[in-house]
Parts: C-alpha cells; sequence; structure tokens
C-alpha cells in the first residue's frame, strides 16, 4: 500500500513516517500543501493522510481540490481542532475521517485501515497462493509450515504479489507501490529483492511459486495457475 503523508510539522511526519513504513506501507512525506497536490496528480496513492494546518495550502484546501479534479481516494485529516463545527467542515470538504492530536499511533493505523475498508481494498486475513500462506494481519509468511523471515520491504514485495495470484504484475506496478519517490527506476534494486525472495520462498522447494515474464513482469502462481505468454500479454 502506498501512503501519501503531508504534515508540516517535521519531527511528527518523520516519527509517523518511520511508524508507517514499518507497517508494510511505502511513504512519500511532504511539508505543505502545494507539495501534497503535486504529488497526488503524479502518483496513484492508496490513502492520504493530510494535516489541516499546512503552510501555502493547507489540507482542507487540498483535500477541496482534489475532489474537485474527481479523485476519490479515501483523506484522512490530522488537526489539532477538537471543535464540532472543525470536523463538519473537514468532513464536508470531502475528506473521509478525521483525527484530532494528539492521538495514538495505533488509532491512526485502525483509522487508516477502516478507510481502505470501505474502499474495498482490505485484504483477508491469510493470502493463500498455492502451499505459501501469507497473514496480513501479523505480516506472518509460511510455506508448507515453515517459517520464512522476511524485511519489512520484502514483505511489502511479496504481499503485492500475493494480492493478484496468477496476474503478472508489470515492473513498474510493483515499484509504484513497492518503493516511495526516494526510488531510483534506474536501480536494480528490485531485482536485488526478487532474487533475496524467491531464494526464501523457492529456494528448497521443489515447486517454484515466484515466476518471470520477459518484458512483462512478475507472476506469483501455483503451478496451475500460470499464465500462458499470450495470456500474460493481455
Amino acid at each position: 500500500m502506498r501512503l501519501l503523508l503531508a504534515e508540516d510539522d517535521q519531527q511528527l511526519r518523520e516519527v509517523l513516517a518511520r511508524g508507517l513504513r514499518e507497517q508494510a506501507f511505502a511513504v512519500d512525506a511532504v511539508s505543505d500543501g502545494e507539495r501534497a497536490l503535486v504529488q497526488a496528480a503524479v502518483h496513484d496513492y492508496d490513502v492520504l493522510v493530510l494535516d489541516v494546518l499546512m503552510p501555502r495550502r493547507d489540507g482542507l484546501d487540498v483535500c477541496r481540490e482534489l475532489r474537485r479534479r474527481g479523485s476519490h481516494v479515501p483523506i484522512l485529516l490530522l488537526t489539532a481542532r477538537d471543535a464540532v463545527q472543525d470536523r463538519i467542515t473537514g468532513l464536508d470538504t470531502g475528506a473521509d475521517d478525521y483525527l484530532t492530536k494528539p492521538f495514538a499511533f495505533d488509532e491512526l493505523l485502525a483509522r487508516i485501515r477502516a478507510l481502505l475498508r470501505r474502499r474495498g481494498d482490505v485484504l483477508p486475513t491469510t493470502l493463500v497462493v498455492g502451499d505459501l500462506a501469507i497473514d496480513t494481519r501479523s505480516h506472518q509468511v509460511t510455506r508448507r509450515g515453515r517459517t520464512i523471515s522476511l524485511t519489512a520491504r520484502e514483505y511489502v514485495f511479496l504481499e503485492y504479489l500475493a494480492r493478484s495470484p496468477g496476474r503478472v504484475v508489470s515492473r513498474a506496478e510493483l515499484t509504484g507501490h513497492v518503493w516511495d519517490e526516494n526510488h531510483d527506476p534506474t536501480s536494480n534494486v528490485l531485482d536485488v529483492y526478487l532474487s533475496r525472495i524467491r531464494r526464501k520462498v523457492d529456494g528448497d522447494e521443489a515447486v517454484p511459486l515466484l515466476h518471470t515474464r520477459r518484458g512483462a513482469g512478475i507472476v506469483l502462481a501455483a503451478p496451475t495457475d500460470i499464465p500462458t505468454a499470450s495470456e500474460a500479454s493481455t
């Protein structure tokens, strides 16, 4: 899941971004509303978290402008204002939820999960591909009962593939959802991660689940679900 965090308080922005990345989100963090609008126009985010009081353009203005443009991305507003009228104003601009500062990080996570459920993007508790099982709550990955230890980034990579088993996922799509804007598209980091994950998931197994379609992308599938070359190109 890729998330945009717009917060002008540098310390809070860094703390939230770090915490969200530890929870397997790819996070782009900005400090003002104008930059948030630019990022939202360039990238396909799963959810936006916007501070209300930001320089250049505040969170309400950003929310209003995105809805005017026809964007339906879920938006959570953060603010120190806790009056009922302030919450009403935020929701009336097109925001989906409103969280008052100070807040517990766990509550922020719960509200983000709720927004994703409303959008229909919520993941089942367990993703199963062949004999591979991924617990999306605990981030535990097993294959035939064997626990597979993954870094946070490796987990995000594998989970994203598992969300569409049997479908060839393009390198551009995978990069766009697993890495934030700091990713260098000319680097070979995707291949490095693919090699690491393949070694952990398929290394000691007779039947591989990770497959590469040259020129098309990567697919995670049981042998009976692997698309043909013609299917991969459609």
